[in-house]
């Protein structure tokens, strides 16, 4: 049995738009993670502005279906939930830790390394966007 060819379907220009205000929101919540005393990783873990876009991300992302912009939202939601799963992580790790008082070293590397990553991830999401194609996604 061979595989079904996925043909990707055109999209509307305010589709791409409404990306564009996602990334934008999650771009504004890493912004306001650099300029507060917040880490960037719990700014786009608990912010407004990131909310807001994974509530937009998941409200559109039927329309996005077969569609390059697919990726996009794909990413945006993964973005959002693996930065919380990184949270998680980290805390299970970091809390028990600070009773030899190693653990806040830990959690603040581990802070700067997920708002690292969340950084990574909405600069190469949008630039991609900007560029009229898609963002890779796992097998």
């Amino acid at each position: 049995m061979e595989p079904q060819l996925r043909v990707a379907l055109p999209v509307e220009r305010a589709l791409i738009d409404y990306t564009q205000w996602v990334y934008g929101l999650q771009a504004l919540s890493v912004l306001i993670g650099l300029l507060t005393s917040r880490a960037v990783a719990v700014r786009f873990a608990f912010g407004l502005p990131s909310l807001v876009a994974l509530v937009m991300s998941y409200a559109r992302r039927a329309q996005a279906r077969d569609s390059w912009l697919e990726a996009h939202f794909r990413w945006q939601i993964r973005t959002f939930w693996f930065t919380w799963l990184w949270l998680l992580v980290l805390w299970a790790i970091a809390f028990p830790l600070m009773l030899i008082g190693i653990g806040f070293i830990i959690a603040m590397l581990g802070m700067a390394l997920i708002g690292l990553w969340v950084i990574y991830r909405v600069g190469r999401g949008w630039l991609a966007l900007r560029e009229g194609r898609a963002v890779p996604q796992p097998p």
